[in-house]
């Protein structure tokens, strides 16, 4: 029997989505309730589904299913930087930022977080990650992750290159050497229009004097 939900696989989808693969269907709300029972898909909020990776036979893609969930928005902070391997713990919330109001979603697949900042901010910084032919998200990159990591961690005030130094080293445990990578054009971009400019300056300053940039 060939799978209904093969060409979904496990990008999120709407009702509409839905109604073109059960076509015959007239109650389509319905329909979905008894597939979410059946633990067929999973719902991610009113409207909002994707398939169950058992069903599918694809894992699903938290950073993609954040997009989805609430946008515009990129996937940032801890996440972004675990994802490029530059900080060591785990994360179990999906950090994004967005031009819409701060947001937090539960659902079956994890907890989901939205920052909101500005118009002008928001596009400084950010890529697309190409997962498949099929898949791929909108992601901070390493550098705006940073700067957001600084401008959305309450009480964090970077005041003297000794502050960057303990932070980065000791807090977060940030690969260092990364560091000589970054776009320090981008990075003084990004200051400009961050909630935090001192302390994104101060760490400019950092990478300046240490010579990373």
């Amino acid at each position: 029997m060939n799978n209904p939900f093969a060409n979904i696989g496990n990008v999120p989808f709407d009702l509409s989505v839905l109604q073109s693969v059960f076509p015959d269907n007239k109650h389509i709300t319905d329909k979905a309730r008894s597939l979410e029972s059946a633990g067929r898909i999973i719902r991610l909020k009113n409207g909002l589904y994707v398939v169950n990776a058992e069903e599918s036979g694809q894992p699903l893609c938290l950073e993609l299913i954040a997009n989805h969930l609430y946008g515009p928005s990129y996937v940032s902070r801890h996440t972004a930087l675990r994802y490029y391997g530059l900080i060591p713990e785990y994360v179990y919330l999906i950090q994004s930022v967005t031009t819409k109001q701060s947001r937090r979603f539960t659902n079956p697949t994890g907890v989901y977080d939205f920052q909101h900042c500005s118009a002008s901010y928001f596009p400084l910084g950010i890529r697309i990650e190409q997962v498949s032919d099929k898949v791929s998200f909108l992601m901070a990159t390493p550098e705006k992750a940073l700067c957001d990591l600084i401008a959305y961690t309450p009480k964090l005030s970077l005041r003297f290159m000794s502050d960057v130094r303990l932070w980065l080293e000791e807090d977060i445990r940030f690969d260092m050497d990364v560091l000589s990578k970054f776009d320090s054009t981008l990075l003084e971009e990004i200051a400009k229009e961050s909630r935090k400019q001192q302390s994104i300056n101060t760490l400019i300053k950092f990478l300046k004097h240490e010579k990373y940039i």
